[in-house]
């Protein structure tokens, strides 16, 4: 498989924050204070390794849930997984890189999913808006909305996605705006509406406020 370079979104990026600036004063100053690099996206594994990758991460630290990954990918060879390799996995080989039951049937899943052509590959995702892709992807065991909306960020670019049950978005608005109580989904995603159509990279700038 040959990796594909990565890429910023830079026209869309340029749009989005001369919109949001102008119609949220609170993003606006994350935005004038953060001078990182903006959101590149990242193509070297296909959507299906970035899907088992972010089961591996559920609900562990980034170090821990990172040497997990490293160790599974050892068991292949280049360490790139296929659906067809996973499958053949023996429940022994998911213990001893550290992978728990629950997160082995997950993965055995979504290699049963990709194997039947149900996950869909960067050309097809392309054609697809964005709730297709969420409904396409999350009957896989253990993938649920969240993980898909990261996937939409990260590997395809959409720029106005709110993934209103992330801690880190919902920590960063309240940082921005001074407040110690977390906005609910809700609360969320009605305050966000005016960032619309760039609620991705509203999001962004929410998680870059958490490291102000």
């Amino acid at each position: 498989m040959t990796a594909r370079k990565p890429k910023t979104i830079s026209k869309i990026w340029k749009a989005g924050i001369s919109h949001l600036c102008r119609v949220d004063p609170h993003l606006a100053r994350v935005i004038t204070a953060y001078s990182g690099q903006p959101l590149i996206i990242e193509r070297r594994r296909s959507p299906f390794e970035f899907l088992l990758r972010s089961i591996i991460f559920q609900q562990l630290s980034g170090q821990a849930a990172g040497t997990i990954h490293r160790r599974f990918l050892d068991l292949f060879p280049m360490k790139r997984p296929t659906p067809v390799r996973v499958s053949k996995l023996k429940p022994a080989s998911f213990r001893k890189v550290g992978v728990s039951g629950g997160k082995e049937r997950a993965i055995l899943d979504l290699a049963r999913h990709a194997r039947a052509g149900l996950i869909p590959g960067f050309a097809a995702l392309e054609q697809m808006d964005d709730e297709q892709i969420i409904d396409t992807i999350t009957p896989v065991h253990g993938i649920g909305r969240w993980t898909v909306e990261m996937l939409l960020i990260f590997q395809l670019g959409r720029p106005d996605v709110l993934p209103v049950a992330d801690l880190g978005v919902r920590k960063g608005f309240a940082r921005m705006r001074g407040k110690k109580v977390l906005p609910t989904p809700k609360q969320l995603t009605r305050a966000a509406k005016k960032w619309q159509p760039y609620r991705s990279i509203g999001s962004w700038y929410c998680w870059r406020a958490t490291e102000m």
